[in-house]
């Protein structure tokens, strides 16, 4: 019997879609405009904050629906950061 791989399905969805983590990468410097950017989001955000020595760069972490990654761009941009580097990955891609 041939061995098919599953493909696991997204398991955390809502009405506002598929539970994403997004992350935001920035020079330090502007670490504080980011943080300042995605607390003026209309949802609550608890971020994870990582710190690259290679190159320098500041990376936030934090889940969100995907039907909030709009919002999340026009937050981004209206504080200045609208060419901040913004990954969506899958929930589950967090977990591996």
């Amino acid at each position: 019997m041939p061995h098919t791989p599953l493909t696991p399905a997204p398991i955390l969805i809502g009405s506002e879609g598929e539970l994403v983590f997004l992350r935001v990468e920035v020079e330090p410097r502007l670490l504080e405009r980011l943080l300042e950017a995605i607390a003026s989001l209309s949802f609550p955000i608890n971020p994870d904050i990582y710190h690259q020595h290679m190159p320098a760069t500041v990376a936030v972490e934090f889940p969100a629906y995907e039907d909030r990654i709009p919002e999340v761009r026009r937050g981004l941009r209206s504080g200045g950061l609208g060419n901040a580097t913004l990954q969506v990955r899958s929930a589950l891609a967090k977990v591996s």
